[in-house]
């Protein structure tokens, strides 16, 4: 008997596609395993919808069992069985059917809070760098600035500090200060 070395038929090897890893895959089961409340929705929704029509069939087979026994004691016990328990399983199913409606709903809500709110982050970042003057009319790019303990002064839009975060404005107590030469602090 001899292995063959070749791939088998409709496999991917080299650099064409690698095999998913595991939690890369977003269909199945696998994606609600840490979301309770996706699973909690799929659990009602299964539940609900096996117990409404098993509770229907329950109903019928009580008042067939009921129809065609001509004794009354024999009714009483089809009546019960199968009407009571038949109603209770309708109504549970009805009830947890519901519950799953009101959970999609809930992560529907979530959902959409989500992105608004990443949205209005967006927006907020976007006007906050978009402004150029303040409400009296100052040019901020022009305030001249420091970074951190440094010992270079630059304007507040140059591109050598425009990652930073520790920017200090400038003071009369910071004149031994040298200028920057790219932004030009006070030449503008």
């Amino acid at each position: 008997m001899t292995v063959s070395s070749t791939p088998a038929s409709g496999a991917r090897t080299g650099s064409l596609g690698a095999m998913p890893k595991a939690g890369q895959s977003r269909s199945g089961i696998a994606p609600l395993k840490n979301d309770n409340a996706a699973l909690l929705q799929v659990v009602l929704f299964w539940v609900g919808a096996i117990l409404l029509p098993l509770g229907l069939v329950v109903i019928v087979l009580g008042w067939y069992g009921a129809a065609n026994t001509p004794y009354q004691y024999d009714q009483l016990s089809y009546l019960v069985s199968g009407g009571l328990l038949g109603l209770g399983l309708t109504f549970c199913g009805g009830f947890l059917y519901f519950g799953a409606w009101l959970a999609r709903i809930a992560a529907d809500g979530r959902e959409s809070s989500k992105r608004l709110a990443d949205t209005l982050l967006l927006l907020a970042e976007v006007s906050a760098t978009g402004a150029t003057t303040d409400a009296s009319g100052v040019d901020l790019g022009a305030i001249p600035v420091t970074a951190g303990d440094g010992t270079t002064m630059h304007r507040r839009d140059c591109a050598l500090i425009a990652h930073r975060d520790d920017l200090a404005p400038v003071g009369e107590a910071n004149a031994h200060l040298t200028a920057c030469r790219v932004c030009r602090p006070g030449s503008r």
